[in-house]
């Protein structure tokens, strides 16, 4: 029978001990969480090529990032975007988590732990898209012996986590996670699972990703799976709203840092929240499609509760995978409903930041983490007319403006992906 979480011993108990963020909405956690709240639309036209002959024209821009910051300008020049995304989100986390002192370009050794006891887990949904367009076009144009020698460690999925790996000398396990939108919210699961069997004390983990390309652009269009809604775009992402026509490509990263209880007692770390439960699960129906009862985000939101030890009745928050496909917002919702009851908690952050892909996971645990902390809900914005099939369901989609509540102890985050795969969340406020 299956322990509570709180009747674990310590050292099987992970716990999250720093946060960061790199998103539409901002280039830390707080400014991103601060405009979640807000409700602010972090969508906007593209501009970094032409997009006139492009069905959707709009993304959940990055802007104002500077990766010399996080890395020399050597090393910027020879990998993809969605790395360097992925290693500035990694420094605050590690910094906030008071592994790292100061936020530098240059190597930095984590302090104050075995680095044999500390590993990454950090993926990506599709990984150096861009730098591979360009070198095909360096291929076409200039011939073979013009083609970067980086186009393969510049491009692949697993590169951050081994640049992570060498920049802060963290020679525990390494590996990457590549579960289409799932990505990271696997990787967040997976960590803890190696805190939890004993093969590290501190993981470093989350995803990240830059897809708005022209070839990602035109690819997601070409299913028909983006808004066009281009002459508005800070309306176009609208999850569970009637007039909704497909999500928003968005790029960024989220990070996390988890430890074992026992190491952050150990080490007098200020802990933000606890991962309680973790679930996976699979359609098996369709390779975009989810099935209409939600069965399969059903099976993993009960594998996490089961993970956790909890009944659903205690989860007092879902932050949905809410993408604002037709289809998958109708089937999410009523995997809620038939899982939690009517009258659930549940709002979908893509409205503010677009869907980063293989980083959706990550960005929304750490907004659920900070709903936990704030005891504040984010909101669906844009959810102007609620979709007829949704409406029956009798969800609370936390409408336009973040909520405050009372008591919020448990909260699920969810990510679903192309191929069905399914991964979930709990989390636990965390409480001396």
């Amino acid at each position: 029978m299956k322990q509570l979480h709180h009747q674990k011993a310590d050292d099987q108990r992970v716990v999250i001990t720093g946060m960061g963020a790199i998103t539409p909405l901002g280039l830390n956690v707080d400014d991103t969480w601060q405009n979640m709240i807000d409700g602010k639309s972090g969508i906007k036209k593209i501009e970094h090529f032409d997009i006139t002959e492009f069905r959707s024209q709009i993304a959940g821009m990055v802007e104002g990032f500077d990766v010399s910051n996080y890395m020399s300008p050597k090393d910027a020049r020879r990998y993809d975007t969605f790395m360097h995304y992925g290693m500035a989100s990694a420094a605050e986390a590690l910094k906030q988590a008071g592994f790292i002192d100061e936020i530098s370009a240059k190597e930095c050794p984590v302090k104050g732990v075995d680095a044999n006891r500390f590993g990454v887990v950090f993926g990506s949904g599709i990984g150096g898209i861009q730098t591979i367009e360009n070198s095909r076009d360096t291929l076409k144009e200039r011939g073979a012996k013009r083609v970067t020698p980086f186009i393969i460690p510049g491009t692949i999925v697993n590169m951050p986590a081994g640049l992570l790996a060498i920049k802060y000398g963290l020679k525990g396990a390494n590996l990457a996670t590549a579960t289409a939108c799932t990505t990271s919210t696997h990787a967040i699961g997976l960590a803890a699972r190696l805190i939890c069997y004993g093969d590290a004390d501190v993981m470093l983990t989350g995803g990240s990703e830059y897809a708005s390309s022209p070839l990602g652009m035109s690819g997601f269009a070409s299913m028909h799976a983006l808004s066009t809604r281009n002459d508005e775009p800070t309306k176009a992402s609208r999850p569970f709203d009637k007039n909704r026509d497909g999500f928003v490509l968005a790029g960024g990263s989220g990070a996390l840092v988890l430890e074992s209880l026992a190491h952050a007692k150990a080490r007098g770390a200020h802990i933000l929240a606890e991962v309680v439960g973790f679930g996976m699960s699979d359609d098996a129906s369709h390779i975009t499609a989810p099935p209409s009862d939600g069965d399969g985000a059903k099976r993993a939101m009960q594998n996490a509760l089961n993970d956790a030890g909890i009944e659903p009745k205690v989860v007092g928050y879902i932050n949905a995978h809410g993408t604002s496909t037709p289809a998958g917002d109708v089937a999410e919702s009523q995997a809620i409903a038939n899982l939690f009851g009517t009258n659930a908690l549940v709002s979908s952050t893509k409205s503010m930041t677009g869907h980063l892909l293989g980083a959706a996971g990550a960005v929304e645990a750490i907004a659920t983490i900070q709903a936990l902390q704030t005891q504040i809900i984010p909101p669906t914005i844009n959810l102007d007319d609620l979709d007829e099939k949704c409406a029956e369901l009798k969800l609370d989609y936390v409408a336009h403006t973040a909520r405050q509540v009372e008591d919020l102890n448990y909260a699920v985050s969810n990510s679903f992906g192309f191929g069905g795969t399914n991964g979930s969340l709990v989390f636990a406020k965390w409480q001396n």
